[in-house]
């Protein structure tokens, strides 16, 4: 079984950075997506950044240029990496892990979620 542990969410003001990680514990045999998506009360939980097995990144355009993703394969840990934030950043963010645990089964799992509030 996989589990994920998030850490970095607070409170921080306006203009400010925050980084978040999630590290993966378990039987990994390969990582095929790593994701950080975000949802506020009433919305969709919306996807914030994505990185690819062969390194592809995403950005939602809402967060280009002021966040970034990163990963640590052999540490099976996703950073990111958050700068210039501002109030509607406010969210609870969680981590998505998209792997394979064996040669034929890919499972998706997700982090327990940390709340980012920016505010003054």
């Amino acid at each position: 079984q996989v589990q994920l542990v998030e850490s970095g969410g607070g409170l921080v003001q306006p203009g400010g950075p925050l980084s978040l990680s999630c590290v993966a514990s378990g039987t990994i045999l390969s990582i095929l997506f790593l994701g950080w998506y975000r949802q506020v009360p009433g919305k969709q939980r919306e996807l914030v950044a994505g990185i690819t097995s062969d390194g592809s990144i995403n950005y939602a355009d809402a967060v280009k240029g002021r966040f970034t993703i990163s990963r640590d394969n052999a540490k099976k840990t996703v950073y990111l990496q958050m700068n210039s934030l501002k109030p509607e950043d406010t969210a609870v963010y969680y981590c998505n892990f998209q792997v394979s645990v064996t040669p034929i089964r890919h499972s998706d799992y997700w982090g327990q979620g940390t709340q980012v509030t920016v505010s003054s």
